[in-house]
């Protein structure tokens, strides 16, 4: 009798995936019945879960990268970690903007579009190279918080806690406040994160119903692409490298990571999926030391889908429909943008900034930026999915290099069920390779 009595617990990915199916169905139902108080309700949900992932961000950003800095204090070794993470993000950076000038040289997106450049629009902000450079200092400490310029709050951070080494033990109340504030915001985005299958209903239905299938079709191609790119990137070369370099087991690395990706697919935002993919970072055997301090870095600098895969295609796309050619100079440059622009998409929802940043460094029309806005959402789900991925593998393959990764922790790892992050709590320093 007693077991009849206990509820049972439903997995968080089959939560995720029942909020997918019942958001395309609903998304299909307001569509097709032209139901309009479905389309608001939809839309209401999913803005209030995004809209609940944003009010966390600045601060979780702040003190996340100030705690991960003064962390490395904790770690043997510390410089070597923090360089061979860099070298590491450069590299899958790399890979991933070559498939995706591949995919688009082959595939040509732009072609049978029916598209012109009179569709096109610009956007309301641009990125360029002296927008980037000049827009790492803030002018004051209040508005990178309000306008939520996340490379700004990153900077002052940065800042923040490489004084807070130089210190010493002078800041360690401050350090001790940080912790404490960071636990708090993880909590709270914790409660957040529980909601994602609700969020779920209202971003897909939300997306089926405005835009439905007639424009996927337009974008059949271009869509294809992106989604064949980010898988690539996903299920074949990350796993090689696992395989390769790190000498682990692929698909224990998805088992653990999982529950990060799909979150990630949701809610479009690798910052807000920042704790958990934390979580399962630690779980698949990084230390904890070094995984506060990459992920951290990783879901603020670390782009593979948005900043690689999706602007390569993306400047393609756009000159095929503005009959420009592109050489070989242009294909480095794409590549150069990718590699080292990479941490002006900040970790939010879309990347339209490091689209504008990647056009207006090979001379495209800023219009072609219109042409992709109504997609976006679409093709979003998939970019930061690949994104977070890759935010899990780096410190993986890092630790594995240096003799860091718990095997056994790594081969325990699981995707569910998923629990609450654990609160941050001083420990010895991690033992340097030998």
């Amino acid at each position: 009798m007693s077991s009849l009595t206990k509820s049972v617990k439903v997995p968080f990915w089959a939560q995720i995936i029942a909020g997918l199916v019942a958001g395309v169905l609903l998304g299909w139902l307001a569509r097709g019945q032209d139901v309009s108080w479905l389309v608001t309700t939809l839309d209401k949900i999913g803005s209030i879960f995004i809209g609940l992932l944003k009010l966390a961000v600045a601060p979780l950003v702040f003190f996340a990268i100030l705690v991960s800095i003064t962390n490395l204090r904790k770690v043997n070794n510390a410089a070597r970690l923090a360089s061979r993470t860099l070298l590491w993000f450069m590299i899958t950076s790399l890979i991933a903007v070559a498939i995706g000038l591949v995919i688009g040289l082959v595939t040509n997106p732009g072609a049978g579009t029916g598209l012109t450049p009179k569709d096109g629009a610009k956007p309301d902000h641009t990125g360029s190279w002296l927008d980037f450079l000049t827009g790492i200092v803030p002018t004051d400490v209040i508005t990178p918080f309000t306008e939520l310029n996340v490379l700004q709050i990153v900077f002052m951070a940065a800042v923040a806690g490489i004084a807070a080494l130089q210190l010493g033990d002078k800041a360690k109340p401050i350090l001790t406040l940080s912790e404490s504030v960071l636990e708090l915001l993880q909590k709270a985005l914790w409660w957040v994160i529980r909601l994602a299958p609700l969020g779920t209903v209202g971003l897909i239905g939300t997306a089926i119903a405005t835009y439905g299938w007639d424009l996927i079709g337009k974008y059949a191609t271009f869509t294809a692409d992106i989604y064949v790119g980010c898988a690539i990137v996903l299920f074949v070369v990350y796993p090689t490298l696992l395989a390769t370099v790190a000498k682990a087991n692929p698909l224990q690395f998805f088992k653990g990571a999982w529950p990060a990706i799909q979150l990630a697919f949701v809610s479009r935002s690798s910052v807000g999926t920042m704790p958990l993919t934390q979580k399962v970072t630690e779980r698949l055997g990084v230390p904890k030391e070094y995984a506060s301090f990459a992920v951290p870095f990783g879901a603020t600098t670390k782009m593979d889908g948005c900043a690689a895969i999706y602007p390569a295609i993306a400047a393609i796309f756009v000159a095929q429909i503005f009959d420009i050619q592109l050489n070989v100079g242009d294909y480095l440059l794409i590549a150069f943008v990718s590699v080292v622009g990479s941490a002006a998409t900040a970790g939010l929802t879309g990347a339209t900034v490091m689209l504008t940043l990647t056009l207006s460094t090979l001379g495209l029309p800023m219009e072609g930026v219109g042409l992709l806005l109504a997609i976006d959402p679409i093709l979003d789900m998939m970019r930061t999915a690949t994104n977070v991925a890759g935010q899990a593998l780096i410190p993986v393959i890092v630790s594995a290099r240096e003799g860091l990764l718990d095997r056994v922790a790594y081969d325990r790892a699981h995707s569910s069920p998923i629990d609450e992050p654990e609160p941050v709590r001083d420990e010895e320093p991690v033992p340097a390779a030998a």
